[in-house]
């Protein structure tokens, strides 16, 4: 089952192709860093967290910066519990870009509702998990459903890609309409993880690039290529 089509007055997201945005970032796999200064970037994982070799992995060890948000139980998603850690992060890290990946996008999505999404700068939701379809990780990320389907407060880029075991590429368009974010078609890039062979993956850095020079946050410092 897959989740109902928000209604005929959503604005549609603005879609952009993983193609031409690979074709425009440099042939070499150099780390694009955030500067030392006043970059607070926030790595929210999903279900049982992202090994040493996924992309978000790399990210948080190349950028300065940044610090993944922990759960106490990373095999067991709770929804309240891991909100809360998320929202006491936020306060910690004001001004901050989360960066999510599956389960881990969702739990930003339910951030919305809380105070401290105004304190974020923006977000990069990549590969999100489809909560309200019975799927491949079953009720461990049901817990977590339903998927909000309001505009999010912040700036927000979803990637998606259209063979993804865990979310069909028409709901995670809808949700990109739903918060009112930029949809980014990856092609067939599977769940976006080390099993479909990203792993630095500079594309995506080059995407956060582009998030942080969309937000308006003075506490965000541009992203430079090194």
């Amino acid at each position: 089952m897959t989740a109902p089509a928000p209604s005929a007055a959503a604005p549609r997201p603005t879609e952009l192709s993983g193609r031409r945005l690979a074709a425009r970032a440099p042939a070499r796999r150099d780390a694009v860093r955030a500067e030392a200064a006043g970059y607070p970037v926030l790595i929210v994982a999903g279900l049982n967290n992202s090994g040493p070799g996924h992309w978000q992995s790399h990210w948080q060890r190349a950028l300065p910066a940044a610090e993944r948000v922990e759960q106490a139980d990373w095999g067991r998603p709770d929804l309240d519990a891991w909100l809360q850690r998320l929202a006491l992060a936020v306060e910690r890290r004001p001004g901050a870009l989360l960066v999510a990946h599956s389960l881990g996008c969702i739990l930003a999505a339910h951030l919305a509702l809380r105070p401290q999404a105004l304190q974020v700068a923006g977000a990069l939701l990549v590969a999100p998990a489809d909560v309200d379809t019975h799927g491949p990780a079953g009720r461990l990320v049901e817990s977590s459903g339903p998927a909000p389907r309001r505009r999010l407060p912040f700036p927000t880029t979803v990637v998606a890609s259209r063979n993804d075991p865990y979310m069909s590429y028409p709901t995670a368009t809808r949700l990109a309409q739903d918060w009112g974010g930029t949809l980014v078609d990856l092609g067939a890039a599977g769940h976006v993880n080390v099993e479909s062979g990203h792993g630095p993956w500079p594309e995506g850095l080059a995407l956060l690039g582009q998030l942080a020079r969309r937000t308006a946050s003075p506490a965000l410092s541009p992203l430079h290529e090194l």
